[in-house]
């Protein structure tokens, strides 16, 4: 299987991201396809240079337990990623009251951080954002500085917290 083949029947789908959850392909093998820890995609050790076959690909992206694989209607290819498939890169608000907080990642997925796509903590401490089916984006270091100035100080069971809200979520960025 070649990364032109599944490049072909993804562009095959159109322009929305495919329906990857409700598809079970036979395993086909894995590629030398490797999702880095900043969010570039190198293939046979060589950098992606095209965004939009980055994106294109990051649209049948699936996991699977501790694994990722891209996925069509009849493949399905292992890939290895570093950490998190993608990084979240920028925010806004949405509205004038600073309620609904936009954020975005490397590929150009846009959403509002909310109960579908909450923060995630790991146990070393490091912010995720859920972006779609089980993908995670890794919360970007200068987002992350910028978090910070805006949340507020907040004693929970947990202890001092800071806190901030979007979408009426209260989301947290550790215990300080």
């Amino acid at each position: 299987m070649s990364l032109e083949s599944i490049t072909a029947q993804i562009k095959a789908q159109g322009e929305k991201i495919p329906p990857v959850e409700l598809w079970d392909p036979d395993y086909c093998g894995e590629m030398d396809l490797t999702i880095k820890a900043n969010g570039d995609w190198f293939y046979a050790g060589t950098i992606f240079k095209r965004p939009a076959l980055v994106k294109l690909l990051s649209s049948v992206l699936k996991k699977e337990g501790d694994e990722f694989f891209l996925v069509t209607p009849v493949e399905k290819i292992k890939i290895t990623v570093d950490d998190a498939p993608f990084v979240l890169t920028q925010w806004s608000w949405q509205d004038d009251n600073q309620t609904m907080m936009l954020v975005s990642n490397n590929v150009g997925d846009k959403f509002t951080l909310d109960a579908n796509h909450p923060i995630i903590i790991n146990e070393a401490g490091e912010l995720y954002v859920t972006v779609r089916r089980n993908l995670l984006a890794k919360v970007h270091r200068n987002i992350y500085y910028q978090w910070i100035d805006l949340a507020k100080e907040v004693t929970t069971k947990k202890g001092t917290e800071l806190i901030f809200t979007s979408a009426d979520c209260h989301f947290s960025l550790g215990v300080i």
